[in-house]
């Protein structure tokens, strides 16, 4: 029987471990069957799925097989059962995008009622207003909010976090610069192109293009030229490869350096990122092509009537790849350290399965379990809360869970 939250559920009762919001979009339905089949967790461990209609999550439940499942019937702007829905969980794990229109009044109620918060948001402007109103708050309470879990921007995030370790490690110095060159192989979803058009049809787009949008107040570098989003092709030596402008760099980028400003890496600490293409004249050619393409989006998005087509042409929100599109995906993004005597070290983060939806579903419950299971081996402990990056609320804990979840975390020796 499915449960509608109520404000009589009292505070500190937990029901559940993990709530999993949005559970009948379509990386919501990929999440539900991730917690469905996994093993290992421990006895006594209880999860639930959430959204508006009881019946879709009754079909949920019932196609992955998870009959002991919970049901949390709730709204997303209806402020009681958001305030239920987070007192009955420790751990809120949300797929419900777009973020900006529907996750706003779940996170407030994730830090009035002290429960940690994950998701898969890619939309940086809503995530730069969740710090200036949550931040304190949640740091203060230990509340860990910590969206943009997923492949935004989790591979990025963690290749600084695994290259900052390994200079130290290593030869004893700080990393002063991390790179990364990203090849992908995957589609996407109606939920990820519906959260990239409403922001642009906000009009936020400038505000993403500030590179320290994230920041906290006053760590930005006094030269920011070297900070600059790419644009251009260029062959880099690093990577022997032709490389290009990666179209989540936007959004990568902002979130590795919240967490170099948050975990100390530097002030002069730099990050930028790339859509690796190859070695010989066809690669030089397709970054080119892809850099000039950029360009061109980049204006054509400013026109209302472009932005107005690609919404109604783009693949509605709960639509994504097939089965068989989504297993032969996969991400690899090799990454470079530099430190300022010129020590070097290199990894990669790399994993099977579509980027967008197979490694963000693993991504973001895994860091969900982290929260809920590991708090006290969390960075800070028990206490550490914020609005936070995967790198400065879960570090190595998700490393540890990301590897022994199959995923390729590794540093050249």
């Amino acid at each position: 029987m499915a449960k509608t939250p109520s404000k009589s559920t009292k505070t500190a009762s937990r029901t559940y471990d993990v709530v999993l919001y949005g559970a009948t979009g379509f990386v919501g339905r990929q999440t539900a069957a991730y917690f469905a089949n996994y093993q290992g967790l421990p006895k006594g461990f209880q999860w639930a799925v959430a959204g508006r209609s009881e019946s879709k999550l009754q079909a949920v439940l019932k196609e992955c097989g998870a009959n002991g499942a919970g049901i949390l019937v709730a709204e997303a702007h209806d402020a009681d059962a958001m305030d239920a829905l987070a007192r009955s969980a420790k751990v809120v794990l949300s797929t419900a995008g777009p973020f900006a229109l529907y996750g706003s009044t779940l996170v407030d109620a994730c830090v009035r009622n002290g429960t940690h918060y994950v998701d898969i948001t890619g939309e940086t402007p809503w995530v730069r207003g969740l710090i200036d109103r949550h931040h304190k708050q949640a740091q203060s309470s230990g509340t860990r909010i910590i969206p943009m879990c997923g492949f935004d921007s989790i591979p990025s995030d963690i290749s600084a976090l695994l290259a900052h370790q390994a200079m130290q490690e290593q030869y004893g110095e700080k990393c002063v610069s991390v790179k990364t060159a990203f090849s992908v192989r995957g589609g996407f979803n109606g939920g990820t192109l519906a959260s990239a058009l409403n922001l642009v049809a906000k009009g936020e787009a400038d505000i993403a293009a500030n590179p320290f949008l994230l920041n906290p107040a006053g760590t930005e570098p006094d030269n920011v030229s070297k900070h600059t989003d790419v644009v251009l092709p260029r062959r880099d030596a690093d990577f022997s490869a032709w490389l290009g402008p990666f179209f989540m760099a936007v959004a990568n980028t902002r979130v590795v350096r919240r967490s170099a400003a948050l975990l100390g890496y530097g002030k002069d600490f730099s990050y930028q990122e790339y859509l690796r293409f190859g070695r010989g004249p066809v690669a030089a050619l397709a970054s080119t092509a892809v850099s000039a393409g950029s360009v061109f989006a980049q204006i054509a998005l400013k026109s209302n009537a472009v932005v107005s087509l690609a919404t109604k042409l783009a693949p509605p929100p709960g639509s994504g790849p097939s089965e068989e599109s989504m297993n032969n995906g996969s991400f690899r993004c090799l990454w470079v350290g530099k430190s300022d005597s010129g020590r070097i070290v290199r990894g990669v983060v790399a994993d099977k399965g579509d980027p967008g939806n197979r490694a963000t579903t693993k991504m973001v419950c895994e860091a969900a379990l982290a929260l809920a299971l590991q708090t006290e081996a969390l960075p800070g402990g028990a206490k550490g809360g914020g609005v936070l990056t995967p790198a400065s609320g879960l570090g190595q804990v998700l490393v540890d869970r990301l590897r022994k979840a199959g995923m390729t975390l590794q540093v050249d020796a």
